[in-house]
C-alpha cells in the first residue's frame, strides 16, 4: 500500500486546518474545552457521524479515530488496522460503528489528510 504521509509544509498544514474548520467542521460543536491542543477538535457521536459523511463527500483521508470517554482517553484505531487506504469510507465507518457498539457518550477526534487540491 502506498504511503499516505502528508508531506505538507507549515503553510499547507495551516491551509488544511482552515479547510477543515470552514468546510468539514462548520455547524458542528467542538467539545475540546481546553483539555487538548486547540487545533484538535472533538465531536459528539451525532456530530461525528455528520463529519464522516462530509469527509467521504470530499475524499478526505482519515488516518486514525480517537474516542474519549468522560474527558479521558478511551481507545484509538487506524486505517492500517483495516488494511485499506485512509480515504476508504468503509474503514472509518466500520470503526465508528464498532466504537458506538462498545460504548455510548464517547467524544471523537480524528487525524485527517485533506487533498491539497481542495485547499489550494
Amino acid at each position: 500500500m502506498e504511503s499516505e504521509a502528508k508531506n505538507y509544509s507549515d503553510e499547507e498544514a495551516l491551509l488544511e486546518q482552515e479547510y477543515l474548520v470552514n468546510n468539514i467542521y462548520v455547524g458542528l460543536k467542538n467539545l475540546n474545552n481546553g483539555f487538548d491542543v486547540e487545533y484538535i477538535y472533538y465531536f459528539s457521536e451525532s456530530d461525528f457521524e455528520i463529519l464522516l459523511d462530509r469527509v467521504e463527500e470530499n475524499n478526505i483521508s482519515i488516518f486514525g479515530i480517537e474516542p474519549w470517554l468522560d474527558g479521558a482517553y478511551y481507545d484509538v484505531t487506524t486505517y492500517e488496522e483495516y488494511n485499506t487506504a485512509g480515504n476508504d469510507p468503509k474503514w472509518y465507518k466500520k470503526a465508528f460503528s464498532e466504537f458506538r457498539a462498545k460504548e455510548k457518550n464517547l467524544m471523537y477526534a480524528a487525524s485527517y489528510k485533506v487533498p491539497k487540491s481542495l485547499f489550494k
